[in-house]
């Protein structure tokens, strides 16, 4: 399905409440299989999410999670200990592409069996669960996340806990960190010092700690405060829910996009964006945050001003090469941009091309980050149900704003 989108009028001021972070969801969905105990509220309906749960209750040989990246990461680390259970974990064609064998070689390192079926360092992997009585890892710190994250995960069900050395630089700091918190919330012990995370095993959660509720997802509220930022004067929008002191990383949003022309106001548990002043250029390191990269370049060229961005290398290793994607639809609309393995930067310019057909790679994010140009000009975002990885009701909210959204 192609959407052709454009905004006939001003945007509407009105209230829009975002589904539960996809992020949280899938943590607590894995600690959850493993701890029974645990209740959620507020989950994600994303499609990662969706496969998450699938592929934690069903009873197959072969697992498919399709284009759910944190679900390939967490589930490896999952099946690696189900005692006497042997499965085949395997995802689409660009998963295929996309490596693991960081993880993997952190949990042979544990004791894990684990095969690769087709390419080494590649799923889809063949994983005979086994009972890791090891208890001292190390593992590359500037790759992703997730493989940390899939370690953290299953610590506390390991018969020692886990001691985890991170060596070198940290990529992502904030989704280890919310990791390391889903933990403390869920009652499991664990602490950070210098490069060596330690979690304390626990075979069981009862109590307060099994009730969860899950934060909506910072990361799709950036579109909104793209929308904001290009919006006209006295534009406002209320979303919900959010914490001011979220676990979130992309919470930096806040902060960021007071550069590019966004006020944001915590009131109860949800916050108010309106239109304020921009700045001339922006310089920001997103190594912390580099899911909100393709919203931030987008808005900058929609304002017209220049964006240098760094701490961009995950990026390449997305659901797509995110950098040259980016780069590649934003020529079409006339930008002139740069990238390299880890920077993108763009140069100030007030031509925008209309009626440009922008593709998305198999990429939720392509199609929502490039969503707020409407406010521009008539744009058309190509397979734009590629949303539903992680905010299936995108489109519906983009229309209660006053977007006119044509599916065809």
């Amino acid at each position: 399905m192609d959407i052709q989108l454009q905004l006939n009028g001003a945007v509407k001021s009105t209230a829009i409440t975002i589904t539960g972070s996809k992020s949280e969801s899938n943590r607590l969905l894995l600690l959850q299989a493993l701890y029974p105990g645990i209740t959620i509220s507020n989950l994600s309906e994303s499609d990662d999410s969706d496969a998450m749960q699938k592929a934690l209750s069903g009873n197959g040989e072969v697992i498919d999670i399709h284009h759910a990246g944190t679900a390939m990461r967490f589930l490896t680390a999952y099946y690696a200990i189900q005692e006497g259970k042997e499965v085949v974990l395997t995802g689409s064609p660009r998963m295929k592409e996309r490596p693991i064998g960081v993880l993997v070689d952190a949990l042979r390192s544990l004791g894990a069996k684990i095969e690769y079926a087709e390419n080494e360092g590649f799923p889809p992997l063949k994983i005979t669960g086994q009972k890791l009585l090891k208890n001292k890892v190390s593992i590359k710190a500037g790759v992703s996340s997730q493989y940390i994250t899939a370690l953290l995960l299953i610590a506390g069900k390991l018969e020692n806990g886990l001691e985890l050395t991170l060596e070198g630089e940290i990529t992502s700091r904030p989704y280890i960190d919310m990791t390391l918190s889903l933990l403390n919330e869920a009652g499991i012990e664990n602490y950070f010092e210098g490069n060596v995370i330690t979690v304390v095993p626990k075979s069981e959660i009862v109590g307060l700690a099994s009730k969860i509720v899950v934060e909506s997802d910072w990361s799709s509220a950036s579109y909104f405060y793209s929308i904001a930022a290009l919006a006209g004067e006295g534009t406002s929008m209320r979303l919900s829910s959010y914490k001011k002191n979220s676990l979130q990383g992309d919470s930096a949003l806040a902060v960021i996009y007071k550069g590019l022309g966004v006020d944001t106001v915590f009131e109860g548990n949800s916050i108010l964006l309106s239109k304020a002043s921009a700045s001339k250029s922006i310089d920001l390191d997103l190594n912390d945050t580099p899911d909100i990269a393709q919203t931030i370049a987008v808005t900058c060229f929609g304002l017209g001003i220049a964006c240098s961005l760094r701490g961009l290398h995950t990026l390449k290793i997305k659901e797509t090469d995110r950098l040259e994607a980016l780069k590649t639809e934003m020529k079409k609309l006339g930008a002139k941009i740069k990238v390299t393995n880890d920077s993108l930067i763009l140069e100030a310019s007030d031509v925008i091309n209309s009626n440009i057909a922008i593709a998305t790679y198999n990429d939720h994010r392509m199609a929502m980050a490039f969503a707020p140009l409407a406010i521009r000009v008539p744009i058309c975002i190509q397979d734009a149900d590629v949303v539903s990885k992680s905010y299936p009701a995108f489109w519906d909210d983009l229309q209660v704003l006053g977007f006119t959204v044509n599916r065809h």
